[in-house]
C-alpha cells in the first residue's frame, strides 16, 4: 500500500496543477496586435464619447435641476402622444420589454451571458469587463436618483403597477444601454469586418429604443430620464474602450505580455 501511494499522491498533484493552470489562464488577459493609426482611432472614440455623454448629462441635468425637476414641455409632449397611441396589444409588447430590460430579467441575462463567455472562452477578461461595466452603471445611477430625487409620472398613468422611486436616470434604459453597447464593442472589436460591427452596433440601437420607449410609453419615465441614462452609458462605453484598449492592445514592435499573439487570439 505504501509503494501504491506514490503515483497516486504523483497523479493528484499533477491534476491539481492541470487546473490550476486552466484557471490561471483563464485570468490571463489576451493581446493583439493592431496598426498605431487603429489603436489611436480607439483611444479617439474613447475620448468623444466620453465628452458627448458628459456634455448630454450635464445639459441634461442643468434642465431638470432648472425646472425644479419637474417635466420639460417636451417631456409633457412625448408622454401626451405615447398616451394617445396606447393599445392593448403595444401594451403587451412594451410590457415584455419593460420585464426583459428589468431589474430581475437582465440581472439573470447578464449573469447567464458572463458565466457563459467567461467558460467558453480561453481568457475572462471580455466578461469580467462586461460585468464590472454593468456594475458601474448600477452604482451610478444609484447615487443621481437619490441627488436629483425626480418625481416620476402620474402613477395613475402607469400600466405595470405603481412605482414611487425616483426617476432620473432611468435604471431599465441604463442597464438596456450598458449591455447592449458595450456588449457589442467588446464582441465586434476583435472581428476583422466593419459591417459585422455597424450591424451589431445598429441592433444595439434598435434594443436601446425600444427599452426606452417601454419605459415612457407604460408611464414609468420622462424622456429626460432616458436621455440621461443614455448620456450616462456612452461615458460608460467610452471607458471601457479605453481600459480595453490600454490593456489589450499593442502595435508592432511592442511586447505582447500575455499568454497569446496576433496569431492565435480567438475569435470568441
Amino acid at each position: 500500500m505504501t509503494e501504491q501511494a506514490g503515483p497516486r499522491t504523483s497523479g493528484d498533484s499533477g491534476k491539481k496543477n492541470a487546473l490550476w493552470r486552466i484557471f490561471h489562464n483563464k485570468f490571463v488577459v489576451e493581446e493583439r496586435y493592431m496598426e498605431p493609426a487603429a489603436r489611436s482611432g480607439l483611444y479617439r472614440t474613447s475620448v468623444v464619447l466620453v465628452a458627448v455623454g458628459l456634455l448630454m448629462f450635464i445639459a441634461t441635468l442643468v434642465g431638470v435641476l432648472a425646472s425644479n425637476t419637474a417635466p420639460w414641455p417636451f417631456d409633457e409632449s412625448a408622454r401626451n402622444w405615447l398616451l394617445s397611441v396606447r393599445s392593448e396589444t403595444l401594451t403587451a409588447v412594451m410590457i415584455f420589454l419593460a420585464v426583459v430590460f428589468g431589474p430581475v430579467a437582465l440581472p439573470i441575462i447578464v449573469l447567464v451571458v458572463t458565466v457563459a463567455w467567461g467558460f467558453a472562452a480561453k481568457h475572462a477578461w471580455r466578461p469580467i469587463v462586461l460585468a464590472a461595466a454593468m456594475l458601474t452603471g448600477v452604482v451610478i445611477s444609484q447615487i443621481i436618483l437619490q441627488i436629483v430625487r425626480r418625481s416620476r409620472p402620474p402613477v395613475e398613468q402607469m400600466l405595470f403597477g405603481a412605482d414611487h422611486t425616483f426617476s432620473f436616470p432611468s435604471g431599465h434604459v441604463l442597464g438596456a444601454c450598458d449591455f447592449l453597447l458595450v456588449t457589442a464593442f467588446l464582441v465586434f472589436s476583435r472581428r476583422e469586418n466593419p459591417r459585422a460591427a455597424v450591424i451589431g452596433f445598429v441592433g444595439a440601437g434598435i434594443g436601446i429604443v425600444l427599452a426606452a420607449l417601454s419605459r415612457l410609453y407604460l408611464g414609468y419615465h420622462w424622456t429626460s430620464d432616458a436621455l440621461a441614462s443614455l448620456s450616462l452609458s456612452l461615458m460608460i462605453l467610452g471607458g471601457v474602450i479605453a481600459l480595453d484598449t490600454w490593456r489589450t492592445a499593442r502595435i508592432p514592435g511592442e511586447r505582447i505580455t500575455g499568454e497569446l499573439s496576433k496569431a492565435d487570439a480567438p475569435g470568441d
